[in-house]
C-alpha cells in the first residue's frame, strides 16, 4: 500500500470518526433540552407538555420509594402531592447507545401543598431513561432518590 492510500484512509477514517461526534454532541444537546423542558413542565404543572414528553408506559421510582405509572403520576399532580415553589435539575452526565440515552444528576426543589418536605430544601440525584420513539424522544423511565432534606 503506498503512503497516498495510507493517508487517504487516515482522513477517510478522521472525517468519520468527525462526523460520529458531531452526531452524539446534536443528540446530546437535544436530550439535554428536553431534560430540561421536562423539568420546567413538571416545576409548572403544564401536563400538555409532559404528555408530549412522556412515553405511555413511563415509570418512576418515586422519591417517596413507590413505583408509579402515568395515570398515577397525574392523579399526584392534581391532588397538589408533585407540587414546587422551584425546581432545579443539574444534568451531570447523557450517555447515549442507539436509540436510548440516560441523562443523570441531580436536583435541588422546595415542596409545596401536599408533597412530602414541603416547605424545605430537597436534593435528590435522579436518572431519567430515554427512548427515541416514532414521534421522536419519549421519556420511559426515571429514578429519584432523596439525598438530603434541610
Amino acid at each position: 500500500m503506498t503512503m497516498i492510500n495510507k493517508v487517504s484512509i487516515l482522513i477517510a477514517l478522521l472525517l468519520l470518526v468527525t462526523k460520529a461526534s458531531i452526531a452524539q454532541n446534536t443528540v446530546e444537546n437535544q436530550i439535554r433540552k428536553l431534560d430540561q423542558l421536562e423539568a420546567r413542565a413538571t416545576v409548572s404543572g403544564d401536563t400538555i407538555t409532559l404528555q408530549k414528553l412522556w412515553s405511555p408506559g413511563f415509570v418512576v421510582n418515586n422519591p417517596a420509594n413507590v413505583v408509579v405509572n402515568v395515570a398515577q403520576i397525574r392523579q399526584l399532580m392534581k391532588e397538589g402531592k408533585i407540587a414546587y415553589t422551584t425546581f432545579s435539575r443539574v444534568i451531570e452526565k447523557v450517555t447515549i447507545t442507539g436509540p436510548v440515552a440516560v441523562t443523570m444528576g441531580y436536583e435541588e426543589n422546595e415542596p409545596e401543598k401536599a408533597t412530602d418536605n414541603a416547605g424545605k430544601k430537597v436534593t435528590r440525584r435522579y436518572t431519567n431513561v430515554w427512548l427515541k420513539e416514532k414521534g421522536g424522544w419519549k421519556i420511559i423511565a426515571r429514578q429519584a432518590t432523596i439525598i438530603d432534606v434541610k
